[in-house]
C-alpha cells in the first residue's frame, strides 16, 4: 500500500512543486520505500511507495502515453489480468500490478476497473481528454478524500496530506459533529473538517477539462432479496471455497505476510486457511492482550498458534499506552480514535513490522455473516413499532435507565428499541448517544446521515440489518480504524471476507444460515468447524475489547475530567457540560458503565488539540 496526493488547478496558477511535495510528505509513512512527484500544466500528483509488488520496479507516478496514474493499494488479480491484456496485444514495461491497472484504463476507459480484484484508491490524469479521474475500491478498504473550491481540486489518501492545499487553514464542520456523537466516526461522503469530502466506497469522480465534476457509484452492495431456496449444506461449501479464494488472493506478494490472531473464530479460521495454502511454509500471527482475564483472548490465540503451528508473537497493551500514544494515533487517524481497540492494532502492527510487511485481518465477516449480538434482537426489537413514537420514545428510554449497568447489551436494546425509526434504530445498536441525548448535548440543526443506509428495501429485518452496517459502521469506522493503524506503522492490512465476490456470495445467502437457531455466523462457524478446535469454534464471542470501565475508575480517571471539564476544553465548552460531569460521576460511582461515552467524548476532544491547537506530539 501507498500513499497518494494530487492537485488539479482552474485559475491558471501554476503548480507548487514544494505545497505538492509537503502533501506527499504528511503520508511518508504509508510508503517509507520510495517516493515520486509529477507535474504536466495544471496537474500534479505525489506519491509515496510501501514496496509489496514488483520491489524493484514499478515506480510512481506512472506514465504510458498521455495517461498518468498515481495508485494505492493491491490489485490480487493482476497476474491473470496481465496475461489477458497481452492476449491482446497490449505490451508490459514492468512487472507490477500498477502497470496492469493503468493498461485497464488505457484498454477499457474507466469501465476496466470492473475486471480488477482489488483493494485501491487511485487517480488517472487522462492527458487526451484532460479529465482526471478518480477511483474508490468497492468496500472502501482504502481511503480517498477530496478538497474542491471550485478553483483548485486536490485529494489524498489521508485529510492531513490535504490541509497545506487549504487556503486559510481547517475548520470544524459544525454538521458532522452530531453524526459523530450518533456514529463514533462520520457517515462519508462527509468529515468533521468542513469541505473536506471523502469518498464513498465503490465511487468515482470525474473531473473534465471545464472543472464540472461529477460524483458516480461504479458498484455498490447488493440490494436483491437473498435466495431462499439455498441449502444450509450448499452455503457452507460456497461460503468455504469463496473464502479460501479470498486468502489465496490475499497471499499474493513479494514479501512476507503474516496475520493478526485475536484467538476468535474469524482470525483463527484466515490463519487455518493460510497454513494449509503455504502447505506447511512459514505462518507468523500476531496477539495483543490487556492484563484483564474478563477480555484477554491471549489463551486463545496461543491455542490456535500451537494447534496449526504458528510462528507467534504477542505484546500487552496497558493504560500507560494511551496517554503516550493517543496524540500521535489521533495523528495518524485524522479523526477521534472511535474504538479503544485502535491502539492494539498499532502496537501489533508495530510489533509485526519486524517480521512481516503486510497482515491479514478478519474484519467484515460479522457485518455480512450476522455475527453480533444485537441480530438475535432484530425481531424483539422491531416489535417495538406497534408503540406510537413519541409513547415508545418515552418508554423505552425509562427502561434503559432502570436497568442495572450489568446488564450492557439489555440497555443498548432498549435503546434502540426508543429509536423513531428503523434507520435510527440500526444507527442506535451502536451508538453512544442517542438522539434524545444528542440534542442535550449539542442543541441545533443535525444533517440527515440516515439516506445510505435506508436505501436496502428488499429482504427481511437481518438483511436489511446486515445492509445498513456494511453500508455505515463497517467502512467509516472498523475499516479507517483498520487502514490507519496498520499504516501507522508502515504495515499493509488485507481483509479476505471483504473480497467482492465474497461480499456479493454474502448477500445472496438467506439469513437463516448466518442467524440459525441463535447461534450468530452459524455458516463461518460451520466452516470453521472443518479447520479449528471446538473449544475456538463453540466459545463464548469476546471481541477484540480494551478494559477501559476500569480504566476510567482508575489510571484514566483523572485524566478524562481533566480534558473533559478543564478551563479551555473544546467538549467542555461546545457541548453541555451538566450532562458531560453527570456522566462522568455516574461512572465513578459505579451507577452506570459510561466507557463508551467518556471514550467518544475524550477523543473528540483529543482530535481537536491535534489538528486545531497543533499539539505536536501527535507526530512523534
Amino acid at each position: 500500500m501507498c500513499g497518494i496526493v494530487g492537485i488539479r488547478r482552474f485559475d491558471g496558477v501554476a503548480i507548487d512543486p514544494d505545497r505538492l511535495r509537503r502533501m506527499a510528505d504528511q503520508l511518508v509513512h504509508r510508503g517509507p520505500d520510495d517516493q515520486g512527484l509529477w507535474i504536466e500544466g495544471p496537474v500534479g500528483f505525489g506519491h509515496r511507495r510501501l514496496s509489496i509488488i514488483d520491489l524493484a520496479g514499478s515506480p510512481q507516478p506512472m506514465r504510458a502515453g498521455s495517461d498518468t496514474i498515481c495508485f494505492n493499494g493491491e490489485i490480487f488479480n493482476y497476474q491473470a489480468l496481465r496475461k489477458e491484456l497481452q492476449a491482446e496485444g497490449y505490451s508490459f514495461r514492468t512487472d507490477g500490478d500498477t502497470e496492469v491497472l493503468l493498461a485497464l484504463h488505457r484498454t477499457a476507459g474507466v469501465d476496466g476497473i470492473h475486471r480488477a480484484n482489488g483493494q485501491f484508491a487511485y487517480a488517472i490524469w487522462d492527458g487526451a481528454r484532460s479529465e482526471l479521474v478518480l477511483h474508490r475500491d468497492r468496500l472502501g478498504i482504502l481511503p480517498l478524500y477530496y478538497y474542491w473550491d471550485g478553483r483548485v481540486f486536490a485529494f489524498a489518501s489521508e485529510i492531513k496530506a490535504l490541509l497545506p492545499a487549504i487556503e486559510g487553514g481547517p475548520r470544524v464542520d459544525d454538521a458532522s459533529l452530531k453524526e459523530y456523537l450518533a456514529y463514533r466516526s462520520v457517515p462519508a461522503p462527509h468529515t468533521l473538517f468542513e469541505g473536506v469530502r471523502k469518498l464513498e466506497p465503490g465511487g468515482r469522480i470525474r473531473l473534465d477539462a471545464t472543472g464540472r465534476l461529477r460524483v458516480e457509484s461504479w458498484w455498490s452492495l447488493p440490494t436483491a432479496a437473498a435466495d431462499e431456496s439455498i441449502p444450509a449444506e450448499e452455503a457452507v461449501e460456497l461460503v468455504e471455497r469463496a473464502l479460501e479464494d479470498a486468502v489465496s488472493r490475499r497471499l499474493v506478494a513479494d514479501v512476507p505476510v503474516g496475520a493478526y490472531l485475536s484467538g476468535g473464530v474469524d482470525s483463527s479460521l484466515i490463519v487455518a486457511l493460510m497454513s494449509r495454502l503455504k502447505e506447511g511454509g512459514r505462518v507468523e500471527t500476531f496477539s495483543a492482550g490487556f492484563g484483564d482475564p474478563r477480555f484477554d483472548e491471549l489463551p486463545y490465540a496461543r491455542q490456535v498458534s500451537q494447534s496449526l503451528g504458528t510462528v507467534h508473537h504477542e505484546v500487552l497493551v496497558e493504560p500507560a499506552d494511551f496517554r503516550a500514544l493517543w496524540h500521535r494515533l489521533t495523528w495518524h487517524r485524522d479523526a477521534p480514535i472511535s474504538e479503544p481497540a485502535d491502539l492494539a492494532i498499532f502496537r501489533l502492527a508495530s510489533l509485526a513490522r519486524d517480521h512481516v510487511k503486510v497482515l491479514l485481518s478478519g474484519e467484515g465477516s460479522d457485518e455480512l455473516f450476522a455475527g453480533y449480538p444485537k441480530y438475535r434482537w432484530a425481531t424483539r426489537a422491531g416489535l417495538a413499532d406497534w408503540l406510537p413514537a413519541g409513547l415508545r420514545g418515552r418508554t423505552f428510554r425509562l427502561l434503559e435507565r432502570a436497568a442495572p449497568a450489568r446488564l450492557a447489551k439489555a440497555r443498548i436494546a432498549l435503546r434502540a428499541m426508543s429509536a423513531r425509526s428503523e434507520a435510527d434504530r440500526f444507527q442506535a445498536w451502536f451508538a453512544p448517544f442517542t438522539r434524545y441525548e444528542r440534542d442535550v448535548l449539542l442543541p441545533g440543526v443535525e444533517r440527515d446521515g440516515h439516506v445510505a443506509i435506508t436505501a436496502r428495501t428488499e429482504g427481511d429485518l437481518v438483511q436489511r440489518m446486515l445492509y445498513a452496517d456494511c453500508h455505515a459502521w463497517l467502512v467509516d469506522n472498523l475499516l479507517e480504524r483498520g487502514d490507519r493503524m496498520a499504516m501507522a506503522a508502515s504495515v499493509e492490512s488485507r481483509p479476505p471476507f471483504l473480497d467482492h465476490e465474497l461480499v456479493e456470495l454474502a448477500f445472496r445467502l438467506p439469513s437463516n444460515v448466518k442467524l440459525r437457531d441463535g447461534t450468530t455466523k452459524w455458516v463461518v462457524k460451520e466452516v470453521a468447524r472443518r479447520r479449528l478446535p471446538a473449544s475456538i469454534v463453540d466459545r463464548r464471542k469476546v471481541g477484540f475489547r480494551v478494559p477501559l470501565d476500569a480504566w476510567f475508575r482508575g489510571e484514566l480517571r483523572e485524566m478524562a475530567n481533566d480534558l473533559l471539564l478543564g478551563a479551555g476544553s473544546f467538549v467542555g465548552g461546545r457541548m453541555d457540560r451538566r450532562f458531560v460531569a453527570s456522566m462522568l460521576a455516574d461512572h465513578a460511582r459505579g451507577r452506570r458503565d459510561e466507557e463508551i461515552r467518556i471514550w467518544t467524548l475524550l477523543c473528540l476532544e483529543v482530535w481537536h488539540e491535534v489538528f486545531f491547537r497543533n499539539t505536536r506530539e501527535s507526530e512523534g
